[in-house]
């Protein structure tokens, strides 16, 4: 807009002074001396052409130079007047932004909380640390160019928090993405540990010698009972506790009929005194959890017809009692554990 004021006012400029200047055009005389008169001199077409060009050269320069004096001074009156204005608009603004990023940390403090106390508890992984979390960048110069600018601090601060934002976001990206895998490998190995009663005993009325010491029914001398026994008729299914590998499947000394379940992971459990010869499955085949596997017999050393179980967790026999939690419901549970201790009928 004071581009084309100046523009116009300067072609107005010129055009006045060409008009003044025709209206006072000069005349010339020369002397005669044969008529000893003044002769007037007129000025041919190309020298009258190359004066108003001269003039009109000058005019333009003049003309110019005003016009770029006059437009720098006003112009950078205007825009001096101009940014003064939106300065505070401007500041407001970052304000604003630097209240929003504020929130967001926030917003993304109580995530990385529940990450560290509660997702990685529950998947048994380890907190990310502090340093990890709030690392910086490299360097010592990245805010440099900023602190050349008005309003630095301002701008350093805005930068500063977006690019801790901008760095935790991907940090607690990495972490969901850790999580998301170790959850699959929680959920895997939860098929693979042992958790249900290898025979329908919902009622516990088929639950019989526990784990533990004992007076042997056989020997009639206090030995250790490494699992839990099950009282039933021949030909009861039996079912693999967890998901697994048959490891074995044959007749093993004092246990008669056996199948041994390799469920990785460090667990395996055997299911003893099986219906005579009658294997349902064979080493290397692969068994979910409640898949049945063989018959409940009397084979082996067995007073009675019984189903012996057992679970070994990194070859130590552990109590099979603890190893239930998807069958039975608190009270249930609570029963079992009584009746568990040895005070039932000794088969084995």
């Amino acid at each position: 807009m004071v581009c084309n004021f100046y523009l116009f006012y300067y072609l107005c400029l010129i055009k006045h002074l060409l008009l003044q200047r025709m209206k006072k055009i000069k005349v010339y005389y020369i002397f005669n001396p044969e008529t000893r008169t003044y002769d007037r001199v007129y000025p041919t077409p190309l020298q009258k052409f190359l004066t108003i060009l001269r003039r009109c050269v000058y005019y333009v320069i003049f003309g110019g130079i005003s016009f770029l004096v006059f437009s720098l001074l006003f112009d950078n009156h205007v825009e001096k007047r101009e940014v003064v204005h939106e300065n505070p608009q401007l500041v407001a603004q970052y304000k604003v932004l630097i209240d929003r990023l504020d929130q967001n940390l926030h917003v993304l403090r109580d995530i990385q909380q529940r990450d560290d106390n509660l997702y990685r508890v529950i998947l048994d992984a380890e907190p990310i640390s502090s340093s990890v979390r709030n690392s910086g960048y490299a360097g010592t110069n990245r805010y440099d160019e900023l602190l050349k600018m008005d309003n630095n601090e301002l701008l350093l601060e805005t930068t500063q928090k977006l690019d801790l934002l901008e760095k935790q976001l991907y940090i607690q990206s990495k972490s969901f993405d850790e999580l998301a895998t170790l959850d699959k490998e929680v959920k895997e190995r939860l098929q693979h540990i042992p958790a249900i009663q290898p025979i329908s005993n919902r009622d516990l009325k088929r639950t019989a010698s526990g784990y533990g010491y004992r007076i042997d029914p056989v020997y009639n001398v206090r030995t250790f009972h490494k699992g839990m026994d099950f009282t039933c008729d021949k030909g009861t299914p039996v079912y693999a506790t967890a998901d697994g590998v048959i490891e074995s499947a044959k007749w093993q000394r004092g246990y008669g009929y056996t199948v041994v379940v390799d469920h990785g992971y460090g667990y395996r459990t055997l299911y003893a005194h099986l219906l005579d010869g009658k294997f349902i499955v064979k080493p290397g085949q692969k068994v979910v959890r409640g898949e049945q596997i063989a018959l409940s017999g009397n084979s082996g050393k067995s007073t009675g017809p019984h189903l012996h179980y057992e679970v070994i967790v990194k070859g130590e026999h552990v109590n099979p009692v603890n190893y239930y939690y998807m069958d039975l419901d608190a009270e249930h549970y609570d029963l079992m554990l009584q009746m568990a201790e040895n005070h039932g009928k000794v088969y084995d």
